[in-house]
């Protein structure tokens, strides 16, 4: 089992700034497609962004494009999500998740495109 370990949640006011990291330790992720998705209280996971292998492709959801940031580095197995700019409707779960698959530019957004996945982490917003 592919564990994926996310940090970095935690509250913050809004206009303010949190830096989530997902890491596989032990495992060698350089080649995986990467994803970020939320979950708030009574709604649908839902897709946040993602990052292909070598960090040259992105995709966000139009709600977070302009305040947030996907990068990666392989050296380290290591992807991130800088938030800037967070507002109370980003209020949720944050959840990690990453996939080898070769069909993934097909369906980035969809998480049936990802194998492995993260515990969460919180991000509480307050107005």
């Amino acid at each position: 089992q592919v564990q994926l370990d996310e940090s970095g949640g935690g509250l913050v006011q809004a206009g303010g700034s949190l830096r989530l990291s997902c890491a596989a330790p032990g495992r060698t992720f350089s080649s995986a497609k990467m994803g970020w998705f939320r979950q708030a209280p009574g709604k649908e996971r839902e897709f946040v962004t993602a990052i292909n292998w070598s960090g040259t492709i992105t995709y966000y959801a139009d709600s977070v494009k302009g305040r947030f940031t996907i990068s990666r580095d392989n050296a380290t197995n290591t992807v991130y999500l800088q938030m800037d700019s967070l507002k109370p409707e980003d209020t949720a779960v944050y959840y990690c998740a990453a996939t080898m698959s070769p069909r993934w530019a097909l369906g980035a957004r969809s998480e049936a495109y990802y194998d492995y996945w993260g515990q969460g982490t919180q991000v509480t917003v307050s107005s």
